[in-house]
C-alpha cells in the first residue's frame, strides 16, 4: 500500500470554485480502481491551507489515478484559484523488515 501525505495552499482561500472542485476530485477519486481512501481537510490553524490524505493499493494505481479525466478536470479548474503544493510525501507501507 501507499500512502500520500500533501499539503496544499489556495492563494484566495478556499471558495466555493474550489470546495466544489474538491469535492468532485475526492468522490471521483475514491471510486477508482486501487483507491483505498482519498480525502481533503481544511487547516484550522492556516485559512487557504487544505491536507491531502490518499492510500493506494499499489504504484501503479497511483500513476493510473494521475492520468484520469477528473485529476485534469481538477487541476483545470484550480488554475484560476493560485492553488500551490507546498509539500508532498509517498509512504510504501507494506510488511517490510522491522527497524530493530
Amino acid at each position: 500500500m501507499l500512502i500520500v501525505l500533501a499539503k496544499a495552499r489556495l492563494g484566495g482561500g478556499v471558495s466555493v470554485a474550489a470546495r466544489a472542485a474538491i469535492a468532485a476530485m475526492v468522490a471521483a477519486s475514491n471510486a477508482e480502481e486501487g483507491c483505498i481512501a482519498y480525502a481533503f481537510t481544511e487547516d484550522l490553524l492556516e485559512p487557504g491551507v487544505i491536507h491531502i490524505v490518499e492510500k493506494w493499493r499499489d504504484e501503479a494505481a497511483l500513476v493510473a489515478h494521475f492520468a484520469t479525466p477528473h485529476m485534469a478536470a481538477f487541476q483545470a479548474a484550480l488554475a484560476g484559484l493560485d492553488f500551490q503544493v507546498i509539500e508532498a510525501l509517498k509512504y510504501h507501507a507494506d510488511d517490510g523488515a522491522p527497524v530493530m
